[in-house]
């Protein structure tokens, strides 16, 4: 019996993650992972082809030896801040005999979407329906099966620069893979730590990466907005390095060891010391302006998302709250610091629902996207690489407790 594999490739600033899995019907299991420090790209951009695919090929190298199988075909994750989105509403007529839709109708449709004129530079990633209509009638989730004589669909689409999706392929060649699909990290992340009910609520999800920051804002159960903002942590760990004069390497692992996004968040306030270059001896500073530093660039971070919130129009329809997932979200304080800019409740997304495997390996928010990209994309039915995963919320909350306790362990042994 032929297995049905699929692989996932996440190209971070910081770093490259790959994943190996094997899917049936409703189950995954984590055959294989791996991760690289990545080098050759900033901001979701490759600026350098040959460092981004030997990334590649060192994560891929160790997901596939754990594996034990070569895989070819990779479902790659998409960001930068040459992401756009527009929403189109469309519509085709019904014309066999009985009027009864079908996937072929769903596939017109979406054909029609790719005749819209778009800028000469930019390419659809993702036509995502997040309604239909039969006749006029909206409010339908999945048309299949129903009669009707007109069938239209308002889709949210994703837009791309040609030249970097090139860039990225260029990169997975050079490594030895071909990509399968491209998907857009916001939306792989989404998939990976949302719940059914929180989509259907209204929630917006928040991928804090090294290089940039991705938005999704969800409601009744799709997706409506899609934003990639390019300040994230690599922007607060140079905000440290400038302020105290220090390497960017020790920037980080103060940010890491003892950085909080807010001073409210404080559990003591003690002094820490910090390696000196060159001439300047160790130099001793509280935790507290180590505090101030990150706290202005995360407070800017989240009041440009919250304007974003505002201007989409869907703010008032968040009734979920905000989830915080992504490396820069296990910044202690982050959840506190975005439920008072953003003024709603706000959680750690760890990845759920991934079954069997290595799966505990990557129930950490950093692998939010890597964990998303082989699961599929929500609306895309016609897709080979949808599965459909039920989130349950038991289980949800298992695994961030399960998180929580990884990290208060952590920090009791230091």
């Amino acid at each position: 019996m032929k297995k049905n594999i699929i692989a996932g490739l996440d190209l971070g600033t910081t770093k490259v993650g790959a994943i190996i899995a094997e899917k049936s019907e409703n189950n995954l299991d984590i055959l294989g992972f791996g991760v690289a420090p990545s080098e050759g790209l900033n901001r979701g951009l490759v600026a350098n082809i040959t460092k981004t695919a030997e990334a590649i090929k060192e994560a891929m190298d160790i997901a596939s030896n754990r594996a034990g199988i070569t895989i070819k075909e990779v479902n790659v994750g998409v960001a930068g801040e040459h992401i756009t989105s527009l929403r189109h509403r469309n519509y085709v007529t019904i014309s066999n005999p009985d009027k009864e839709i079908t996937e072929e109708d769903l596939e017109r449709l979406k054909a029609d979407v790719r005749t819209i004129r778009i800028p000469s530079d930019r390419q659809i990633l993702h036509i995502i329906p997040e309604e239909f209509f039969i006749d006029h009638q909206g409010g339908i989730e999945n048309p299949i099966g129903m009669s009707g004589s007109r069938l239209e669909a308002l889709n949210h689409v994703v837009l791309a620069s040609i030249p970097a999706i090139q860039n990225i392929n260029k990169s997975v060649q050079r490594a030895g893979y071909v990509v399968k699909d491209y998907v857009l990290q916001p939306i792989a992340s989404s998939i990976s730590v949302l719940e059914d009910n929180e989509m259907d609520l209204g929630v917006a999800l928040i991928d804090i990466g090294g290089g940039t920051t991705d938005v999704a804002i969800y409601h009744d159960k799709s997706v409506k907005h899609t934003k990639v903002i390019g300040v994230a942590g690599n922007q607060v760990t140079n905000d440290i390095r400038e302020s105290l004069g220090i390497v960017t390497g020790e920037a980080e692992k103060l940010k890491k060891e003892y950085g909080y996004a807010s001073e409210d968040s404080i559990i003591k306030d003690e002094d820490i010391y910090i390696k000196g270059v060159g001439a300047r001896g160790n130099i001793k500073i509280p935790i507290s302006l180590l505090t101030q530093i990150i706290s202005v660039r995360m407070r800017e971070l989240f009041t440009l998302i919250d304007n974003e919130l505002r201007h989409t129009g869907y703010k008032g329809k968040i009734k979920a709250g905000i989830v915080l997932t992504g490396g820069g979200s296990l910044l202690r304080g982050c959840t506190e610091l975005a439920e008072e800019v953003f003024g709603l409740p706000t959680r750690i997304g760890v990845p759920l629902e991934l079954g069997a495997g290595l799966s505990n390996e990557i129930e950490s928010p950093e692998f939010a996207t890597v964990a998303g990209l082989i699961k599929g994309i929500p609306g895309t039915t016609s897709s080979d690489t949808m599965i459909n995963i039920k989130s349950g919320r038991d289980r949800g909350q298992l695994k961030v407790k399960s998180f929580f306790k990884k990290i208060q362990e952590f920090f009791d042994e230091l």
